[in-house]
């Protein structure tokens, strides 16, 4: 009669086959996640900012904002992670390939060009949006380069189109600076 001993290894051994080959098979639990904390011009905390890379490699980007005027704000990823001494240090508009302003310009669009965020009357702000054309990852269109990005919000609309190339500036008649946020890896 075999032991039990025996009998046990041998019931354990196939599940614990099965138990490495999942955990292997499943890999990390977590996308790679970014954040930020957007502030005013006088460097009150006005909202927030959140990233998560999906396994397709597209950023998923999540804004809520509150305090800043009613209606549509043009907001964009800047080339640089910085907001002091002002917003003119975050640089122009993320533009790794070169393309021109404006998600609805044939040219365009910017890697850093996103729908326009919406600012309800009770002047809270809320975006949800997707890009493929950014990653948190490793790699050319990363937002984490030499030195980082933040995020620009705009006291205008983008009109989605206007660039230099078309006789306006690079945002789209956004405006001025109003909220920035430096993107940071969580």
């Amino acid at each position: 009669m075999p032991s039990i001993r025996r009998t046990a290894a041998l019931m354990a051994g196939p599940a614990l086959a099965v138990l490495a080959a999942t955990s292997v098979v499943a890999g990390p639990s977590s996308a790679p996640h970014a954040s930020g904390t957007f502030v005013d011009a006088s460097g009150a905390e006005v909202g927030w900012l959140q990233l998560t890379e999906d396994r397709h490699g597209d950023v998923h980007v999540n804004v809520h904002v509150k305090g800043l005027a009613a209606g549509l704000h043009g907001i964009h990823i800047h080339a640089v992670g910085a907001c002091t001494p002002d917003f003119a240090a975050a640089g122009g508009h993320y533009n790794p390939q070169g393309h021109q302003h404006g998600l609805d310009n044939p040219a365009g669009p910017h890697a850093g060009d996103l729908p326009n965020l919406i600012v309800n009357e009770d002047l809270v702000g809320h975006l949800d949006a997707r890009t493929d054309r950014a990653t948190l990852s490793s790699g050319p269109l990363t937002l984490f380069d030499f030195d980082g990005s933040a995020f620009i919000i705009h006291a205008n609309t983008d009109n989605q189109t206007t660039d230099v190339a078309n006789g306006g500036p690079a945002n789209g008649n956004s405006g001025a600076r109003i909220a920035c946020a430096v993107v940071t890896a969580d």
